[in-house]
């Protein structure tokens, strides 16, 4: 450890990556997805852990894809060395999408103008393109409604170069509740337009609908293919999750966060009594306090509505936070903490000495979810594999 403080001393707030505790939650995930593909969701930065970090990791791994939501984010995961197939889930421009054969990427489509225009790209290049056809179940977000399903397998039918290798949908409501009767409707009706499909001509090699919650609860959403999101980074999908998993007899401490967030005290300061801290006097001190400024703020991705809630670490004490979160800096309260020193160490998120701050936690008190949490972390922060 001695090491990585050393290392970590030119950082002023960094993010270190635990690849420990990284293969542990590839393990489950492996254990649960069986014989079947994984493909990995490493979208909006690796789910704030960092592409470029994570990329190294995960190709170590036995896993087949990684599942990314833009064009630019598969550009970056080839630069950053990932040779194996990319899903990619989100939007591509039709300007752009001369990039998915460059790249040897595997689009998700359910627009008729994309199909059309891949498919030309395919006569053009005498290539085949590996697409995935998504398919509406009840989200109402992306994909294709099923009376609209004949004039989209038409279009791809039209285009032997086109090869449907999967066709997949997503849960709407699968992570809210303990209650997965629309889960249970909606996989219905993705079996219903899955075997419609099939009877048109069209044989997708896969079909995918697991996402972290479902491959946690749900044996018969696997097929062939599952797509783990936040599950690889070690956190559960939501409480009701855990609960669910829970009360079917599943084990516990199957999964471990691989993040901790940390940043440095930058100023000390003794503040008299009855003062006001940060903008808009929202906190006042009631006996002298002595303050720590730390240099986070809402633009690092700490949310502003953690003002006068939250607590970060400092020497495994609760530091709890001080007036308003500013753009780059905040305050917290040290007074009770002995021994604090300029640029020590502070754990925003994370574990020190026994206590922790864990992404649910602060998500609660953001009244948000844990994804939004880490998936906010600003991108700029350098990530750091211990």
């Amino acid at each position: 450890m001695d090491f990585i403080e050393d290392m970590n001393k030119k950082f002023l707030t960094w993010v270190e990556i635990d690849s420990k505790a990284f293969r542990k939650n590839i393990a489950t995930i492996m254990r649960l997805a069986g014989e079947r593909m994984i493909a990995a969701a490493v979208k909006a930065n690796a789910y704030g852990h960092g592409l470029k970090e994570m990329i190294p990791l995960l190709d170590k791994e036995n896993i087949d894809y990684i599942a990314v939501h833009s064009l630019d984010e598969a550009a970056s995961a080839r630069k950053f060395g990932w040779t194996r197939r990319i899903l990619v889930v989100g939007y591509i421009n039709l300007a752009d999408l001369d990039a998915v054969a460059e790249l040897e990427l595997e689009p998700t489509v359910y627009n008729i103008e994309t199909i059309n225009r891949l498919g030309k790209l395919s006569r053009r290049l005498d290539k085949k393109i590996n697409i995935h056809l998504k398919v509406e179940t009840g989200t109402n977000r992306q994909g294709v409604e099923e009376n609209r399903l004949d004039k989209v397998t038409a279009a791809i039918k039209k285009y032997p170069g086109l090869h449907l290798r999967g066709i997949s949908t997503h849960f709407a409501n699968i992570e809210d509740t303990t209650n997965h009767e629309y889960a249970n409707y909606q996989l219905k009706l993705f079996r219903k337009i899955t075997t419609a499909v099939r009877k048109q001509g069209l044989k997708p090699e896969y079909r995918h609908t697991a996402c972290s919650a479902a491959l946690l609860l749900f044996e018969n959403t696997k097929f062939e293919l599952v797509r783990p999101g936040i599950a690889v980074y070690g956190l559960w999908p939501s409480k009701e999750t855990y609960l669910s998993y829970r009360l079917k007899g599943g084990s516990n401490n199957i999964l471990s966060p691989i993040m901790n967030w940390k940043t440095r005290v930058v100023q000390i300061k003794d503040v008299p009594r009855d003062a006001f801290v940060g903008y808009g006097c929202t906190y006042r001190t009631t006996s002298k306090t002595r303050l720590a400024v730390l240099p986070v703020g809402y633009y690092d991705g700490y949310d502003r509505a953690l003002s006068n809630l939250a607590y970060v670490l400092i020497r495994g004490k609760r530091a709890p936070v001080r007036g308003r979160i500013c753009m780059n800096l905040m305050m917290v309260d040290i007074t009770d903490i002995k021994g604090v020193r300029l640029e020590d160490q502070v754990v925003l998120l994370g574990d020190d000495r026994g206590e922790t701050v864990s992404a649910d936690r602060v998500a609660d008190w953001a009244k948000t979810v844990n994804y939004e949490i880490i998936s906010r972390i600003n991108g700029n922060i350098p990530r750091i594999i211990i």
